[in-house]
Order: C-alpha cells, then structure tokens, then sequence
C-alpha cells in the first residue's frame, strides 16, 4: 500500500502513525468500535468533519485495512463501514486514550459527549476494584440508539443493540449520564426532573454509577510531576 504521507522511520510505532496518525482518523475508528455506521451516521458522530475530509479519511483507512465497507442486510440494505479484525485491536490503545487524556489538567470535564464516545468510556473508565463481584445487565437508550452493558467476571462489556435480559433498561441523554457516572449526580433528582426514565430495578442502573471513580490530573503541583 502507499502511504501518502510517511515519518520514514523504521520503528513500528511510526508505521501505525503513518496509517492513524492523520486527523480524524482514530476518531473515525473510535465510532466505529461499537459496530457498522453509515457515512451519514459518522458524519452526525464527529462534530467538525466535512465531507471531503470523511470520505478521504475512510479510503486511506480502508486502503491500509484498518477498516471496510459492506452493505448491511435487510431492513437496511445501505453500505456502511465496520473495522476489520485488525482494525477491532485499536480499541485498547483508544480506551488507554481516554484515561490518559482524563488526566490532563487542562480537559474540561463535564464538556458536551457524543453518544458513543460517552458509552465507550464506561468501558474506559470502570473502577477494576468496583467491577470485581459485579454482575449486572442494563439497557439504555439515547434517542434511537440502544446499548447493551454487561459487568461480569471483572469486566465491562458494551455493544451496541438491545438486551431482552437486561435487569434494567433506561433511556436519557448524554449529558444526564454523564452527571449521573462521573459527576455522581443524584439519580432521584434526575427521575423527578424527567431527564432520566427507567424500567426494571432502579438499584441496578445505581450500581452501574457507582462503578466509576475518576482519577485526578497526572500532572501539576500536587502530583510531583513537572507540566512543562
């Protein structure tokens, strides 16, 4: 494959920069972890990109195999793009980019959170100590989309679709649930405002809040670490 742009280095490291490193690209990857997208599904999931860039960004990708495009079966029989199994193995470097970006002082917490990038960090971001023991099931629904989440055997599993055995499904916007996981907002205050809906067992969709606990800044004055 040609690389349109290289470091012309020799290390490994490099390579996979010369193949994501260019804007968008990991973001493009990043929305598709949780499954197939649409060009116009993608497009609504990363605020900023125009269409020329999308479209050149998705061909070098597909051309370097990270990804590939398919037409999904019925009802939607539309092409859409999904990660080929290779390209699947970026998400722990993404996920390790998340907590690692978590802990910069200069990250604005609590700022706007596209719908998968929020769901994705549940993955990111649950306590190891607080997942070990847990077993839950929820469902939730952020306008059309549903995800499935499953805490079991230490981990924390998302996908996207629904889950006929979830304990509890809810349905809210991102940043309700944002609060309610990393702002430990109050969820009966949220039920009363009408900002989240639920059935099932309420101390369920509870437990999957109390799940995360965020770290502080890696750096500044007391971390022992110099900024500049």
């Amino acid at each position: 494959m040609a690389i349109k742009r290289s470091y012309s280095d020799g290390c490994a490291a490099a390579h996979a920069l010369d193949l994501v490193g260019e804007r968008w690209a990991l973001l493009i990857v990043r929305e598709l972890l949780l499954g197939p997208k649409r060009f116009t599904d993608l497009r609504a999931g990363l605020a900023g990109i125009s269409p020329n860039v999308l479209t050149q960004r998705l061909g070098e990708l597909e051309s370097a195999f990270v990804l590939r495009r398919r037409r999904l079966p019925p009802p939607a029989s539309a092409w859409a793009y999904e990660l080929t199994d290779w390209g699947r193995e970026l998400e722990p470097p993404i996920l390790e980019l998340v907590r690692w970006g978590l802990r910069s002082p200069a990250f604005i917490r609590g700022a706007p959170l596209g719908i998968d990038p929020l769901v994705l960090s549940f993955k990111a971001l649950a306590d190891p100590q607080a997942l070990a023991g847990c077993e839950l099931r929820l469902q939730m629904r952020f306008d059309t989309q549903v995800f499935s989440v499953q805490a079991s055997g230490g981990a924390l599993n998302v996908r996207r679709g629904e889950d006929q055995h979830a304990q509890v499904s809810v349905a809210s916007d991102t940043q309700t649930m944002l609060r309610l996981a990393y702002g430990k907002g109050s969820l009966q205050e949220a039920l009363r405002a009408g900002t989240i809906s639920l059935s099932g067992d309420a101390a369920v969709l509870q437990g999957f809040f109390d799940l995360f606990l965020l770290p502080g800044p890696g750096v500044g004055p007391h971390t022992g670490s110099d900024p500049v």
